[in-house]
This record gives structure tokens, C-alpha cells and sequence, in this order.
């Protein structure tokens, strides 16, 4: 394996980690920031307010994004696996 395959093989895995933790990520942002406004407009000054819906949000957003997420890294694992014999020799 040259330096450049292996390089190739982390960008692509860095790239793949961000592709598939952005949903998640984004929803938990979108929530929070919900919940601030929610607690900026009522004056509720309660911080564990935000953590019961994030956590509803994120198992919805899970199980709606979840097979294309698995779907996802199977093909970048297939993909690996199939390339292996390659990269080795």
C-alpha cells in the first residue's frame, strides 16, 4: 500500500463518518436551539428542559435515516473488502 492509498482510505472514512452522523447531529442542533428559544421566551431557566426531546427527536431522526445510514456503510465496507486483494499486492 502506497502512502497516497492509505490517505484515499481515511478521507474516505473521515468523509463517511460526517456523511452519516450529520442527521443526527443537526437534528440534536435544531431541538436545542428550539429549546433555547422556548426557555429565552418563557424565562424557564430549567437545563435538563432539552434533553427528553432531543432524545425523542433523535430516535425519530434514527429510525427514519437508520437503513439509509446502514445501507451506507455496508457499501463502503463491501467496497473495502472487494479493493483489499489490490491494495495488498
Amino acid at each position: 500500500m502506497t502512502p497516497e492509498s492509505v490517505m484515499t482510505i481515511g478521507r474516505q472514512a473521515l468523509e463517511l463518518t460526517l456523511l452519516v452522523s450529520a442527521p443526527l447531529l443537526l437534528t440534536a442542533l435544531a431541538v436545542g436551539l428550539l429549546i433555547s428559544v422556548f426557555q429565552a421566551a418563557t424565562q424557564i431557566n430549567e437545563s435538563t428542559l432539552s434533553f427528553i426531546p432531543k432524545i425523542v427527536a433523535i430516535l425519530v431522526m434514527l429510525v427514519l435515516a437508520g437503513p439509509w445510514m446502514i445501507t451506507i456503510m455496508v457499501d463502503h465496507m463491501r467496497r473495502l473488502f472487494e479493493n483489499l486483494p489490490f491494495m495488498i499486492g
